[in-house]
Formats: structure tokens, C-alpha cells, sequence
């Protein structure tokens, strides 16, 4: 059975209440649509996908999805990861996972 791609997986978790795309501003997570912004420490990781590109396996990916501090279904973050990883998510990836 073929791996779901980074854009099924997102559309899957949109679905289960996942509605917010987040990302990396200044070590923490903005909510793209409404600005506000989490410390990654108080979010829980759900789910964690991972993604290589078909035709060249530099191309890698994680997806988490990522509930609130109050427990309620917050969003997706997609990050790049190896050596091309920009700093700013490499720092909250690496704080999201000290408290999942």
C-alpha cells in the first residue's frame, strides 16, 4: 500500500479538527491565520509523519500534528529536516519534543 503524500496526510488531519497551519516565528509556533503564537513546550504532539521525497530521499520531511495547551485540536507543522533545516524550526522541533 503506497504511503499517503505530506498533502493527503494534511487533508486526513484537517478532517480530524486539525485546522491550523502553523509555523516557525522567533522559537515559537504561529497560528497562520489568527497570529497567535505558542511556546512548543505547552503544545502535545499527536501525530508525527515522516515524508521522503519519491525521486530524491535529501527531500525529507516531518508533519506534526499538535494539540493546544488546553487539549483541543490545534493544527499541522511541516519542517524540513537535515542539514538544510533552518534554525528557527530546527530549535522548535527540538522543544516540542521535550515534553511529547
Amino acid at each position: 500500500m503506497p504511503q499517503e503524500s505530506l498533502s493527503e496526510a494534511i487533508d486526513r488531519l484537517v478532517k480530524r479538527g486539525f485546522r491550523h497551519s502553523l509555523c516557525a516565528q522567533h522559537g515559537r509556533l504561529q497560528d497562520l491565520e489568527t497570529g497567535k503564537t505558542y511556546e512548543p513546550e505547552l503544545l502535545r504532539i499527536e501525530e508525527t509523519l515522516r515524508f521522503e521525497g519519491d525521486s530524491d530521499p535529501d527531500e525529507q520531511a516531518v508533519l506534526f500534528a499538535l494539540r493546544s495547551p488546553a487539549g483541543d485540536a490545534l493544527g499541522t507543522y511541516s519542517v524540513v529536516y537535515g542539514p538544510a533545516t533552518p534554525p528557527d524550526d530546527a530549535n522548535v522541533v527540538i522543544r516540542l519534543g521535550g515534553k511529547s
